[in-house]
């Protein structure tokens, strides 16, 4: 999937302002403040590195509105706690799950919603490299990416206060939590990945009817005169 247009700064900005109100909104009395703390640690420090580095490299519209969309779902399980967000506490109810799966679901948003950002930063012109290779490239981020993740966290757990700790990792007795976490973020790249694949393939042929359809329309504005 190629980069698009960056003639206009609308779209990086609107998804700046919707991703602050959610921000604030949810700062505002957490259930566990420590827990949120911990939570936040990499959304302060990485969402002022993404707008200084707007100028020097900026993504594509569709890469702000990716990376928008889960840092919002980030965001909403920071409030709670991700074992506590009622929308997953409804569901497991709902369908007589043993746990709330909204940590899960993020983690395979991540996959999903992160892997074209993350391929943008890697590489300048994504387009550029074959869809095959920007595939494995991509994906291989995102596995990287939740590996360490998951390392940061376990040592962050360990050197914390411990309720905060535990509320952090949020792993509902699960000893399998971090695999699961890993392998949910790696099928939402996969996924990303074969829809990207889809839409370059359907490029050329997008093209096609675009181009087809405007000559049409010039054939019929000069027959008309």
């Amino acid at each position: 999937m190629s980069r698009g247009s960056r003639s206009s700064n609308r779209i990086p900005l609107a998804c700046l302002i919707v991703f602050g109100l959610v921000w604030i909104g949810v700062a505002i009395e957490p259930r566990y403040r420590d827990a949120w703390l911990l939570e936040n640690l990499l959304t302060v420090a990485l969402v002022p590195l993404a707008v200084f580095g707007y100028r020097r490299r900026p993504l594509s519209d569709a890469a702000y509105v990716m990376a928008t969309c889960f840092v919002i779902l980030h965001t909403l399980g920071s409030h709670y706690t991700y074992s506590e967000v009622p929308i997953g506490d409804t569901i497991r109810d709902l369908f007589g799950l043993s746990r709330n799966h909204y940590d899960r679901f993020v983690h395979f948003s991540f996959g999903l919603l992160m892997m074209q950002p993350m391929l943008e930063l890697a590489i300048r012109r994504p387009a550029a490299v074959g869809p095959g290779v920007r595939s494995l490239i991509g994906i291989a981020l995102v596995a990287l990416a939740s590996s360490l993740y998951e390392i940061v966290e376990w040592w962050v757990a360990v050197i914390s206060d411990p309720d905060a700790g535990t509320a952090f990792l949020g792993t509902q007795g699960d000893v399998w939590d971090a695999q699961w976490d890993m392998a949910l973020a790696l099928g939402g790249a996969i996924l990303a990945a074969a829809i990207a694949w889809l839409y370059d393939r359907r490029a050329p042929q997008r093209s096609t009817a675009a181009t087809h359809y405007r000559l049409i329309r010039v054939r019929a504005i000069r027959a008309s005169r």
